[in-house]
């Protein structure tokens, strides 16, 4: 009897501990349930990440494959640049670089080796690599940015690898991009494992069908592709959720050691090792046509932790568990000390009071979590519902009644069949839709798992009649011991339109850079449209050339009689909604086409084909005007709903955007190939020149602090030289061609020594002065060099294209080649100045000089210039006995004599018949005299020889003036001259006379002189 209160109050205080543990365990298996929950959305949100990185990456190659069909060809330097302004290391991280594989036939790879190693900043060292003979190859030809795999990799033929190859030949046939099994990149060691991959995009000829394989093999041209590294990609992959994920990714379809490519730090013990409770997920995520397989886990005791409920439990339940155990002792042990009992027993009603306020304190606490609870389901942005698969809805959020449109009257409480026919009746597709309520084992698409629980699908994408999209995604859980199920619904419309819209973008882009016609840019955008709504039938309808009628321009998906019909409505009759729309310029919209008057006329037609309502919006051009409409119909009679006002209007301006651009590209395509044939057939000369790194070199040199570059240059002739070799010629037309002697294969061999040769320097530097000025155009003559050595002289012209002023990567210059015209201007400046007997200048040619000098002698007070004046004596009795033929041998020996006496800088001319002049700048009157007595005895002492043997002897007579100090007039100083002459003529012939400034003359110096 002594342990009988002992032994009553331990079985009590076991059986209360026995209770709490269940209710703890409880507690810990939901607790469990939820973090699973948390796992699975970690995992989902992984995944997702992974696979929007590597959606990055195909959309960088989708931008490359843009380039390349938006250019008849992309140079390196353009690859480069475009690539460039890309940011690969900030936007796609992972990615080691972007590269183009040309491909080339197997008799072709010395040619391509060639032409490659001709390209500018191309390796010239270029081969294809590895050695072998193929039917085909596919070398790197470009790789940027430039690192040690890009570098490596040029030449590499990636068809010479099976892996490779294999990836190669699915890009090439299915027109989508494509990726490579894990292979070894090229800057690899040789025993590293294999965890990169190549993915690939294709490019065909602009142009050609690719509708088919044999279509698309036969119009192949190379291809795009870029290279990561798994451990790469997955750096700074995820958010701080994902941040404990251990993951490993496997290559195929099955995750083994074999086939392992990258695993996460500490995916070692996280996802092997077998002690460790540890939640995973097998995931498969396919990438350009190849699969991977991911694994991914959490070790369970990164998160098991004790909730706030369950620490109640046990803190309560022990509690409760020690004061019934006591309370029991208590009792039992009243029986004995009944004193003690009473007073015991009062202490403990104290105590139950106390727990008593305590537990409803928690009651309480647990209401205010439920209200919280409930306030936090209503504000997400997700439609939430609850059921118990025995067709009882459990809860439902506001954001669900908003989605779905469920009315607040709507009884479904009991009965949740009333509320999924609700759902059922507003799908575009009801089959889409799985919304039954029976248990698990009873739903068509649920799968047992290995544990015999029941899989549900767990994301499903869901149209609405109205337009939306609405995503669905279903969680199977246990509430306590029943079977429950979550469904979460979000709105995705915005996002599917936008992807849609997107696709139809780039397809459209993808169009007018091939220059389709427009009929099929517009069927391209309709086609957006009527994929994801089959419920809409789209058409576009286009003003005329004289805006008066509606012509239909793509309406693939109605009938042709109804096209008919319509086809030429005119704007001044009765023509329905899309005339109403083009006069207004507004939406209209005709919720019952049957019933409308406006479409009286054809309601027949309408019935036959079988649609009911239709809205039609003006598409308006760039400067505001309406040039169409857009028109949708349905075959029910409603009005449309935001998703479709939203669709119809984003399809409206993409019609206005790609007529616009369709019709501006054919303008531009005109408008370039009649320049084209212009630049080609023109009878000048002209060149296309980039003078990029000119310009980049010139404002390098600005900012060193040179402000006159004309000078600088001037004095740096080597800077000249080195500016001069900065430009590259890029085309030049066929009167070029013809001008420096080239063929159509020479323009490799074409320098800018074709414009300006080495002596024409100078003329350049010009140039290159004019630009630092900001001038975009110049005119200078020069020389230039023929490609067969030959030196000529051009005129010629550079101007800097609008548009490329920035840059100057686009310059015309035209040369016109001078020579001849330059030869000809000489010979008549010779004939215009030149005696054609003697080869002496002639009178007026002696008048211009002595008017040269004497501006230079009023500038110069100080100099002075003797003028000579000269006649031959007797030469009419020369020619009267010997013949006038003897009296052009005189002048001739004459003019001989005088240009053997000259120095440079005298002058002598030819005044008319016998009469010479000469002009003898800073020649005073004495030593004037010497000159002319000197010439006077040569010419005395020259006797001519003629052909019979005569001996013909001939003397001059002289008279000297000087001009200068105040008396520099030339014309008088001529006229003293001829005085001083007719003086030597009169005092006997064979003389000189000289003639001062004041008028006087002065003794003459004479020698006997022969009798007349």
């Amino acid at each position: 009897m002594a342990q009988s209160p002992r032994m009553l109050s331990a079985l009590v205080l076991a059986v209360s501990l026995g209770l709490t543990g269940l209710l703890w365990r409880d507690a810990r298996n939901d607790a469990d349930q939820e973090l699973q929950a948390d796992f699975e959305v970690r995992v989902r949100e992984l995944v997702n990440q992974l696979d929007q990185r590597m959606q990055t990456y195909v959309q960088v190659l989708y931008g490359v494959q843009g380039l390349f069909y938006s250019s008849e060809e992309v140079t390196r330097r353009e690859f480069r640049t475009y690539l460039e302004g890309q940011g690969l290391a900030r936007h796609s991280p992972g990615v080691q670089s972007i590269g183009y594989m040309q491909l080339v036939p197997g008799g072709a790879r010395a040619a391509h080796e060639a032409a490659v190693r001709r390209e500018p900043g191309a390796n010239p060292s270029y081969h294809i690599y590895p050695a072998g003979e193929r039917a085909w190859y596919a070398p790197t030809v470009y790789s940027e940015p430039p690192n040690p795999l890009s570098l490596r990799a040029l030449g590499f033929d990636a068809a010479s690898e099976p892996l490779r190859r294999a990836a190669l030949d699915r890009a090439r046939d299915t027109g989508l991009p494509a990726m490579t099994g894990a292979v070894r990149l090229l800057d690899d060691l040789a025993e590293a494992p294999r965890s990169a991959f190549l993915m690939l995009l294709p490019l065909y000829s602009r142009g050609k069908p690719v509708t088919t394989v044999a279509e698309r093999r036969a119009a192949l041209t190379g291809w795009v592709f870029a290279p990561f590294r798994v451990g790469d990609l997955m750096v700074r992959l995820g958010t701080p959720r994902t941040a404990g994920l251990a993951v490993e990714v496997h290559d195929g379809e099955s995750a083994t050691t074999d086939n392992l490519v990258y695993r996460s730090a500490g995916a070692t013990g996280a996802v092997n090792a077998a002690p460790v409770r540890m939640r995973s997920s097998i995931q498969q995520l396919s990438l350009g046509g190849h699969r991977w397989t991911l694994r991914i886990a959490m070790p369970h005791a990164a998160h098991v932790a004790a909730t706030d409920r369950m620490r109640l439990i046990a803190l309560c339940g022990a509690l409760l568990s020690v004061l019934a155990a006591c309370l029991t002792w208590a009792l039992a042990r009243g029986r004995v000390r009944a004193h003690q009992a009473l007073a015991r027993s009062t202490a403990l009603a104290a105590e139950l009071k106390e727990g008593q306020g305590a537990l409803l304190a928690m009651a309480d606490s647990a209401r205010r979590s439920q209200t919280m609870l409930r306030s936090i389901l209503d504000s997400t942005v997700d439609g939430i519902l609850a059921d118990d698969f025995k067709g009882s809805i459990l809860n439902a959020n506001r954001r669900f009644r908003e989605l779905w449109n469920v009315p607040e009257y709507f009884d479904w409480d009991s009965d949740g069949a009333v509320l999924m026919a609700h759902l059922r009746a507003q799908l575009s597709r009801p089959e889409e839709g799985q919304f039954e309520l029976a248990p698990p084992h009873l739903l068509p698409l649920a799968q047992p798992d290995q544990d015999g629980d029941w899989q549900l699908p767990e994301q499903a994408l869901l149209r609405l009649k109205d337009g939306r999209v609405i995503e669905q995604h279903t969680r199977g859980l246990q509430l306590g011991r029943e079977p429950a199920r979550i469904w979460s619904f979000r709105d995705v419309t915005e996002r599917v339109h936008g992807e849609r819209r997107e696709q139809t973008r780039r397809r459209v882009l993808e169009l007018l850079a091939t220059g389709a016609p427009l009929k099929t840019i517009l069927e391209s955008v309709v086609a957006g449209v009527e994929t994801d709504n089959e419920e809409l039938l789209c058409s576009v309808l286009l003003l005329d050339e004289q805006g008066e009628h509606l012509l239909v321009a793509a309406a693939p998906g109605l009938p042709p009689f109804f096209n008919a019909a319509i086809h030429g409505t005119a704007l001044h009759g009765n023509g329905g909604p899309c005339v109403e729309a083009v006069l207004s310029g507004r939406r209209v919209v005709v919720e019952d086409l049957h019933n409308a008057p406006a479409w009286m006329e054809h309601r027949d037609i309408a019935l036959r084909a079988g649609i009911a309502s239709g809205w039609s919006d003006p598409i308006f051009g760039a400067g505001g005007a309406v040039i169409g409409t857009f028109s949708v119909y349905q075959r029910e009679a409603r009005q449309p709903s935001m998703a479709n006002i939203a669709l119809i209007e984003q399809a409206a301006r993409l019609a206005g955007i790609a007529i616009e651009q369709a019709q501006a590209a054919q303008a531009v395509r005109a408008g370039e190939a009649r320049f084209r044939r212009l630049y080609d057939h023109a009878p000048v000369a002209l060149w296309q020149q980039d003078w990029s790194a000119l310009h980049t070199a010139l404002a390098e040199l600005t900012a060193s602090g040179i402000d006159d570059m004309g000078r600088y240059l001037e004095a740096n002739p080597s800077q000249v030289a080195r500016l001069a070799a900065l430009v590259r010629i890029v085309d030049l037309n066929a009167a070029a061609r013809r001008q420096v002697g080239a063929g159509p294969q020479d323009l490799a061999a074409i320098t800018l020594a074709q414009n300006f040769e080495a002596a024409a320097m100078p003329a350049f530097a010009q140039a290159l002065a004019a630009l630092a000025r900001g001038e975009h155009f110049f005119v200078c003559e020069g020389s230039f060099r023929r490609l067969d050595g030959v030196m000529r002289h051009n005129e010629l012209t550079l101007m800097i294209m609008p548009g490329h002023t920035d840059s100057l990567d686009f310059v015309i210059v035209s040369t016109v080649d001078t020579t001849e015209k330059r030869r000809m201007h000489d010979e008549l400046r010779v004939l215009a100045t030149t005696d054609f007997l003697t080869g002496l200048a002639n009178r007026r040619e002696f008048m211009h000089r002595l008017a040269d000098e004497e501006a230079r002698l009023r500038r110069d007070i100080g100099a002075c210039t003797a003028v000579l004046q000269l006649d031959i004596d007797h030469f009419k009795r020369i020619n009267d006995e010997h013949g006038h033929a003897a009296g052009d041998a005189v002048l001739r020996q004459l003019g001989v004599l005088m240009l053997d006496e000259q120095r440079k800088i005298d002058m002598v001319g030819r005044m008319g018949g016998e009469e010479f002049a000469m002009l003898l700048p800073g020649t005073t009157l004495p030593a004037a005299a010497v000159f002319a007595e000197r010439l006077r005895q040569r010419v005395a002492l020259s006797p001519l020889q003629l052909g019979s043997g005569v001996s013909l002897h001939v003397t001059v007579s002289i008279g000297i003036s000087v001009m200068g100090g105040k008396l520099p007039g030339g014309d008088a100083a001529l006229i003293r001259a001829d005085q001083a002459l007719y003086r030597a003529k009169r005092a006997g012939r064979n003389r000189v006379e000289l003639q001062d400034g004041i008028g006087s003359d002065r003794p003459g110096l004479q020698t006997p002189a022969a009798s007349d």
